[in-house]
Formats: C-alpha cells, structure tokens, sequence
C-alpha cells in the first residue's frame, strides 16, 4: 500500500510518501539557493513520490524570519525553476506550500532565538492580523487587517500561484495551520473580528475559502490543490477543533481543494499538546471518513511499519514525513527494503540497495 501510487487529478504519485514542508531560513530577499536545491533535490532522489518546498511567502511582510523562502516577485521563478526540473527528473513530483505568517511574522530562525527581530535588525512593521492580538508576550501587537489588506492578501496568494506554475511546481498546498494567517482567521483565540470575516464559523472561514477559489480558478484544473490545516488549537474551551475542520474539509472540497494535509497546533504558545508516534494521524482519518476528501496524516510517523497500517487502515491517503527525512533522506528505499517492495534508487545509487 505505501508504494501504491496515487493519482490526483491528472498528477500521480508513484507511492504515498510526501516530504513535508520544513522551513530552511536559509534564503536571502526570498531567493531559493544551492541549499534548498541539495535539501528538496536529495529527498526526491531518496524515492519520494511528493517533495513540498517549506512555507513559501506570498508576500514580503508575510515572512516568518527574514530568511523565508518567498514567491512573491518574479526574480525568485529562476532558481526554484531549477529545483523543480531535478525533482522532476527523478520520478518526484514538485509542490510547494504559499503561506503568509501574520502576527507570526518577523521572527528570528530558530537557532538564533526564535523571536521577534527589531527593525534596526531586519524585522519589519507592522505586522499583520485578523485582530490586534499579540501572538505572545514580547510580540508585537498586529494591525488589524482592514478589508483592503484582506484583498491584497488574496490578490498575493493568486499572484504566487501564478509564479508557482511558472516555476514548474505541480502541487500546491494553501498553508492555513500552525497559527499563521490562515489559521488566526479560522480560530475565535486569535479573531475577534465584527465584520464579514470574524465571528461565526462561517465568517471566520471565509477568507480561507476566497484564497483557496481565487487560486483554483488560476491554478490549472489537472494540477492538485491541498490545504494544510491544524485540526485543532489543543485548547479544552473556544478555539479552532476537529469539528469545525470536518466542516470546513467539506466546503473545501467543494471549492475545488482536492487534499487536506492534517496537522494541529500553533495558535497559542501554551496549548497542552500530547506529542507521541502517529498523535496527529486520527484527524486526517475523522476528516477523510466524514467529507470524503483525500488526506494526508503528519507527525511522529517514523517507521515503514507504521505509515503502511496508516495507509491500509484507511486512516489517510498519503503519509508525510519531516524529521525523519531530515535523519535519512533515503527513507523510502529503505522502507521499500523491509516491507518486501522494490526499491528504485537511481542507477548511480543502485548498488547501495
């Protein structure tokens, strides 16, 4: 089953293992390098079928750090043309996740503190949200977005689409979870908005639906559309939950997204979240049962053993790795060796399997 491929829409995938979005903060002005190259390129020679860019901002101010990969001028096409071109010569198929940050945004990388970067530093302001709700203590307080910042923001994920498909991608995931713009919209914790885009779950819900139609409508109709939520804020009372995923999965659907990439998390920065092997994986099979969409399960997934029962239990349709990659980028030979399938390394590799 996991070296069973998928088609979606007119793509296939050779297997059902996905490289999951890993930021690299490694860019300089957006631009992808020799790094992201050797990073993305060596997991599609590694054998997997899907390799996702890490979050790609649709926007300057949409950054998480100041070393982002971005897509939002034409200047960053060339390099990430050059990514997708070994990916696709491997067998791989190239996707890549568009995202903006909102009040998460401006933030040094991990290793040099993971917080937020002054402007006498690299850092910008003001930083956008749905409402004027610091994400932590020591951030700064966002601007509300007027209605006019919501349409810019649109306008941007269509124009990063757009650049997308001109890069050579041919997947698209939206990213709408781990506390990011998309997601401070869908959770009440981080909108109070009053208008026609806060509030009920239809409002909170909106500007995601918008982004995920405006993009369907300039993203070719036989490339795939995925959008990465978190299922849940992990907060007991008032936030973002599996109900309202199963929901908004259902509309989605119907506005053309055809996968939901199934995580959680990152709204708030004390949320109890119970971290274990598979812990995120019953939301992609509640989603999957409920809307009948396609879902992909993430999180502590780290032996062949485990994403083959994910896949033959019907609890998703494909298994995305991160860590594990990071620790053998050859996972997917080395998977295809124990559960009795043939490994496909390229003929340089072939050897060593």
């Amino acid at each position: 089953m996991l070296f069973d491929p998928l088609k979606i829409r007119d793509v296939t995938l050779k297997n059902r293992i996905a490289v999951s979005p890993m930021c690299q903060y490694s860019s300089e002005d957006g631009l992808a390098s020799d790094w992201h190259l050797v990073h993305l390129g060596s997991r599609a020679v590694g054998g997997a079928a899907l390799v996702l860019t890490e979050a790609a901002s649709v926007e300057e101010r949409g950054r998480i750090s100041p070393q982002d990969l971005g897509l939002w001028e034409d200047d960053q096409i060339d390099m990430l043309q050059r990514i997708t071109s070994f990916i696709r010569a491997q067998g791989s198929v190239a996707g890549v996740q568009l995202a903006h940050a909102g009040r998460k945004a401006s933030t040094s990388r991990p290793w040099d503190g993971n917080e937020p970067v002054e402007t006498d530093q690299g850092g910008w302001r003001p930083v956008l949200a749905p409402s004027a709700i610091p994400f932590d203590e020591g951030y700064p307080t966002p601007e509300a977005m007027s209605v006019d910042h919501i349409r810019a923001v649109t306008k941007a994920f269509v124009q990063a689409a757009r650049r997308a498909q001109e890069a050579g991608f041919q997947v698209i995931e939206i990213h709408a979870a781990h506390g990011y713009l998309m997601h401070q919209f869908l959770s009440p914790l981080s909108n109070e908005r009053t208008d026609d885009y806060g509030g009920a779950f239809e409002n909170r819900i909106r500007l995601l639906r918008e982004v995920a139609s405006a993009v369907r409508k300039v993203w070719p109709d036989q490339l795939p559309l995925f959008v990465r939520l978190s299922a849940t804020d992990w907060v007991a009372d008032g936030g973002w939950d599996l109900e309202q995923s199963v929901k908004l999965s259902r509309l989605l659907k119907e506005d053309g997204v055809d996968l939901i990439d199934c995580s959680s998390g990152g709204t708030v920065p004390k949320a109890k979240v119970p971290v274990g092997p598979g812990y995120q994986t019953p939301f992609a099979e509640r989603i999957r049962r409920d809307t009948g969409i396609l879902t992909a399960a993430v999180g502590m997934i780290t032996s062949p053993e485990q994403a083959e029962t994910i896949l033959r239990t019907g609890q998703a349709d494909v298994v995305v790795l991160a860590r594990e990659f990071l620790r053998d980028p050859y996972w997917p030979h080395h998977a295809a060796a124990k559960l009795g399938a043939k490994p496909s390394p390229p003929v340089q590799y072939s050897r060593a399997f």
